[in-house]
């Protein structure tokens, strides 16, 4: 090592940086105000060197690693060091200017001073159920410009000599159609760095200098580790394609995502020439949310025990045209920008699939199914609700193992919504069915996972849906003879009893009391030959209603009859 650090030490550092991400979003979720935050658990929290490169994140949500990436170094931009003093924090969540990869997204930074000492950053990032735009929820599947997202905020000092700076967080509250759910939010995002900056001052006090060359050994060792785990593999080149159904209204066609990916000694170049431009509509992506989905996918393909931090990034090497779809140029929309960051990962999955056969995961839901309600209660007028959720789907099978049913997969890690909370809350709608799908994950040797059904009635008129969702139209891929996965749909349900089908984005839907949202999400593909799976398994996915007796014989050749009320292998 080139500085005055063991390897003991820098071990020890490491898990307490990362203990105090963990510990600040723990205060996040005791401290929130939404649902969104404190059941969904959609943030994400992390520790940075004095340069602002992160050292530490913990495990939330690993799309937010774009969000979190260089927002420091966009202060450092706006403020000089000179004049970042003790008691300050800084807010933003332009997607163009380094405060995050969509807008609902809201970052805060907090500088860490051993008293005139710079020692380090803590952040933190929470999902904002509405920061305004042209619809509830803030992403519309129709938008064809970030300004119709909701309101940017630019990097500025929310805080000063500790006290909070009330007028921005003013400026936010009147952009939002739920004013007093971001005050109560941004707060306990204000709250909890506290706790950060608390627990990195005490780091400093019993480690001093240590702390600080404990940080960049923690990236040089990240990079070292990778670089090692790529010169493993074997030198080639490694491509695969695959689409998204649309974009949208305003871009209907599908949309085409590939990688070519070279790998020579300890090094790797990942190019993503011949993906779509970007579009009108709301998948775009900017290129530090390329760079969170490259770091997931390789961190998770060829070492997960890297340290998440800055120095994963020096160990390969993106090429990506500005204007593509996954390096979008303002003002393109990105409000679901999740969901290109899950084809992306697919892509990276799908070519490293032959170069790390005991890792490589067969196509996953890949898609964050959202449902946006919002509207009034009639006998509550002046109180509006937003509700929203994303809905999980199937993880891919393995060489190894059947994939998990009803799982959030690559980039996004939140919780659902028990419906306990949702209908105390939310008293817009009633979820009549939450339920897994049979026969929606992939045959194969080892079968994809479940997508899952969640049907939800409206309770009264005029409550406006949006539909944010992907995999639809191409589905989940099964790897090494496996089969597809079923893909996923939203149906609208009338009382009259007319059903349609709404398009995979699809925004200011009314539905009045009585009408049914059902939303079907993805299953997942299957791994290895159909015919190798085991009959027992197949009769057990039977009994547990994963597999119907029909689709046993009909794909596994195995004919389950029922005796009784229980299930046998016939003959």
């Amino acid at each position: 090592m080139n500085r005055k650090v063991d390897a003991v030490t820098v071990e020890i550092v490491g898990n307490l940086l990362l203990s105090i991400a963990e510990e600040i979003g723990i205060a996040i979720i005791k401290s929130a105000y939404s649902t969104n935050i404190k059941e969904r658990r959609d943030i994400s929290t992390a520790v940075f060197d004095p340069e602002g490169n992160m050292v530490a994140q913990a495990e939330h949500v690993p799309m937010h690693l774009g969000s979190l990436l260089s927002i420091i170094k966009e202060v450092y931009k706006k403020y000089p060091v000179e004049q970042i003093k003790p008691g300050d924090m800084f807010i933003g969540n332009d997607p163009y200017n380094g405060g995050g990869t969509h807008l609902p997204d809201i970052t805060v930074v907090a500088p860490v001073f051993a008293e005139k000492k710079l020692v380090g950053w803590v952040a933190n990032l929470a999902h904002h159920s509405d920061v305004g735009g042209k619809v509830p929820g803030s992403t519309s599947g129709d938008a064809v410009s970030i300004y119709q997202e909701g309101i940017k905020i630019p990097i500025s000092r929310v805080c000063q000599n500790d006290r909070v700076n009330e007028e921005v967080l003013d400026f936010i509250m009147a952009n939002s159609r739920i004013p007093k759910e971001r005050y109560g939010d941004l707060n306990a995002q204000i709250a909890s760095n506290r706790v950060g900056m608390r627990r990195l001052l005490e780091a400093y006090e019993v480690y001093g200098d240590l702390l600080l060359d404990s940080m960049y050994e923690l990236q040089d060792y990240a990079e070292r580790r990778l670089r090692a785990g790529i010169a493993k593999l074997k030198d080639g080149d490694y491509e695969f394609v695959d689409f998204m159904d649309d974009a949208g209204a305003a871009s209907p066609d599908p949309i085409k995502i590939c990688v070519k990916i070279s790998i020579k000694g300890d090094s790797m170049d990942l190019d993503f020439a011949g993906t779509h431009e970007q579009v009108e509509g709301p998948i775009n992506v900017t290129y530090n949310g390329l760079l969170a989905t490259v770091f997931y996918a390789l961190k998770s393909l060829i070492d997960p025990g890297v340290p998440s931090n800055a120095g994963i990034y020096r160990a390969f090497n993106i090429i990506a045209e500005p204007g593509l779809i996954i390096n979008a140029q303002n003002p393109a929309p990105v409000g679901a920008r999740i969901d290109t960051c899950m084809r992306v990962a697919d892509v990276i999955f799908g070519a490293m699939a032959p170069a790390v056969p005991e890792r490589a995961i067969a196509g996953c839901n890949s898609s964050c199914t959202t449902a946006v309600f919002s509207g009034t209660n009639p006998k509550d007028k002046e109180h509006f609700f937003v509700y929203l959720e994303t809905i999980a789907g199937g993880a891919g099978a393995t060489k190894h193992g059947d994939g998990l049913n009803g799982v959030q997969v690559h980039m996004t890690n939140t919780s659902n919504l028990p419906i306990e909370a949702l209908e105390m809350e939310f008293p817009l709608v009633l979820v009549r069915q939450y339920s897994l799908i049979p026969n929606s994950g992939g045959a194969g040797e080892y079968r994809g996972g479940q997508g899952i059904c969640r049907e939800f009635e409206a309770r009264f008129d005029n409550i406006n849906f949006t539909g944010l969702g992907d995999r639809q139209l191409f589905p989940p891929w099964g790897l090494n003879g496996g089969e597809n996965g079923s893909g996923g749909a939203y149906y609208l349900k009338r009382t009259d009893g007319t059903i349609e089908r709404l398009p995979s984005k699809c925004s200011e839907v009314v539905i009045n009391s009585g009408d049914t949202i059902t939303i079907k999400t993805p299953g997942a593909g299957g791994y290895g030959k159909v015919r190798n799976r085991k009959a027992e398994a197949v009769l057990t996915d039977v009994i547990e209603n994963k597999v119907s007796v029909e689709k046993a014989l009909e794909l596994y050749g195995v004919k389950i009859e029922k005796v009784g009320n229980e299930y046998r292998i016939a003959g």
